[in-house]
């Protein structure tokens, strides 16, 4: 169910892949497509317009990241015969990762919070405003659009439900999970301390932020008179 708030902007939904579904929900979802159009072919305008955000570069995306002690596998490449092994910790231990991406501009902001109420996510957010952002495009957590954030003053947009591919910020958690998973650390702090460094050095490469999250859709809704790079 979509919700609307006053000083937030619902973004159109995105096209889904072809022959992703079929039968009745490849039907519905094809029509869902016909009635509001995708993100990427001018939903985003319209809700930044609406949210009173300035259709230029300096828009974030954001989003936010669980990461703990409790250990993920993932493949690698081996010689063949061998076997990898991955060693596993099991203990329930988090910090969120709270971050935000500016694909365009090659800018990262982040923060750890220990919850992801609205009272945590409320510095952040104000920090992040202080540092000039001027627009946020996250999804509809009820945190994300409750009080407490909202009192802040940046204005937002409202990433639709379930369209994880329209957000930037995703694609540098995979290279966060990549640092990450198959590893183990002895205490969170380590955790934390491993993902810190992996994202000073990114912050410290904005053209690869920029291959990355400058998607081409993304630039050419808010740089439209500039070339725009490859997704």
């Amino acid at each position: 169910m979509r919700r609307h708030l006053p000083t937030e902007a619902q973004l159109s939904g995105a096209a889904p892949s072809a022959g992703a579904a079929e039968g009745a929900a490849s039907q519905q979802s094809q029509a869902q497509r016909c009635r509001t159009g995708g993100l990427d072919k001018g939903g985003l305008v319209e809700a930044l317009t609406a949210a009173g955000i300035p259709v230029a570069p300096g828009v974030a995306f954001a989003d936010e990241l669980r990461l703990g002690l409790r250990g993920l596998v993932r493949r690698v490449w081996a010689p063949r015969g061998v076997k990898i092994v991955q060693h596993l910790e099991l203990r329930y231990a988090w910090r969120y990762l709270v971050l935000a991406v500016d694909g365009l501009n090659g800018k990262l902001w982040w923060q750890w919070t220990t919850s992801m109420n609205g009272v945590a996510l409320a510095p952040v957010v104000a920090a992040w405003k202080e540092a000039g952002l001027h627009g946020l495009v996250w999804d509809g957590a009820g945190s994300q659009r409750g009080k407490p954030v909202r009192a802040v003053g940046l204005p937002t947009v409202v990433q639709p439900a379930a369209s994880l591919e329209l957000n930037p910020a995703e694609r540098v958690f995979e290279e966060v999970r990549r640092a990450g998973e198959g590893r183990t650390s002895p205490t969170l702090t380590d955790t934390v301390t491993a993902v810190e460094r992996y994202l000073n050095d990114l912050a410290a490469a904005p053209a690869r932020i920029r291959s990355l999250a400058g998607w081409a859709w993304i630039a050419a809704t808010l740089q439209p008179d500039e070339n725009t790079p490859a997704s």
